[in-house]
């Protein structure tokens, strides 16, 4: 895998347009940060985006492994002394790394946990479910703690679980698309708990038995209230010391909490489309966790 050389400069652009054109979440809760913080955290989530469209856009899993491997070269250069990576996203990156104190092992992991999305379209329980979660969005959140200025140690268990959280919701809003994928991330032992089969996720309902759709919403409910229990618990583990410091997460909670509850009016609309918020309600979301300081 060959990338053209970049200039740091066009490194931070591509990073910025990675970011703005993902119109993630994410995005709205960046532009309340200062610029060096503000750019880190681009940088950084410019470099998830790219790990995770591989698992999504290359149908031939050997040529994902493939890739991968690569980027985790990519990874030891980037925090190699006197050395250069050559992708963008990693090049934007690293002179982050020593100001925040990051470590190669976090990103590492990101890539295991998308790996493991080759390997696995099933998880049997929630345990399972949690350690995927925490390889794919726990060490998420606590790159991005330290990004956003944490100086509390315990501030990193309040991040694994907010990106505990936020990772079940986004298994609960993509669980048609990771249908048409041939994904089931909803635990096997809670499928079979609501008496939910996997043909009939896997068919969108269409290849149903009776009563599905009071199945289905009953799981879905159980899934919901679980997530919103995890962002609970998640706030109640923050330290006060680091409050203000991490609203950008907070921020990013409150969209998505917000999008949970849509979701939870129409369960079954998750099958039919994307759920989604317009980009002025994220905004306003955002902006009200920043000014107000709450959800």
């Amino acid at each position: 895998m060959t990338v053209a050389p970049h200039t740091l400069q066009q490194a931070q652009a591509y990073a910025a347009e990675r970011a703005a054109a993902s119109g993630s979440s994410f995005y709205y809760a960046f532009l309340f940060l200062p610029p060096a913080r503000r750019a880190a955290i681009t940088a950084f989530y410019a470099f998830c985006r790219e790990i995770d469209d591989i698992v999504d856009g290359v149908r031939e899993p050997t040529i994902a492994h493939t890739k991968l491997a690569w980027w985790r070269q990519q990874v030891a250069l980037a925090f190699t002394p006197g050395r250069v990576p050559d992708h963008p996203a990693l090049i934007a990156l690293q002179p982050h790394i020593a100001p925040y104190g990051l470590t190669p092992e976090p990103l590492l992991q990101v890539i295991d946990g998308c790996e493991q999305d080759l390997q696995h379209n099933r998880y049997l329980d929630y345990p399972a479910l949690a350690r995927y979660c925490h390889l794919v969005a726990g060490v998420v959140g606590e790159v991005a703690a330290r990004i956003f200025g944490q100086s509390d140690p315990d501030t990193t268990a309040y991040a694994h679980r907010l990106g505990l959280a936020m990772q079940l919701t986004n298994i609960i809003r993509d669980v048609g698309d990771d249908a048409l994928r041939g994904r089931i991330y909803l635990p096997v032992t809670e499928l079979q708990r609501f008496g939910v089969r996997a043909r009939e996720l896997l068919t969108l309902g269409h290849e149903a038995e009776p009563d599905f759709d009071a199945r289905f919403a009953a799981l879905m409910r159980f899934q919901i209230e679980r997530a919103l229990a995890t962002y609970d618990e998640a706030v109640a583990l923050l330290p006060a010391a680091d409050r203000a410091t991490q609203k950008p997460g907070l921020m990013m909670a409150s969209i998505y909490r917000t999008l949970l509850q849509r979701v939870a009016r129409d369960p079954a609309r998750v099958l039919r489309e994307r759920v989604t918020l317009a980009p002025l309600h994220k905004l306003w979301l955002a902006w009200k966790m920043q000014a107000l300081g709450r959800w």
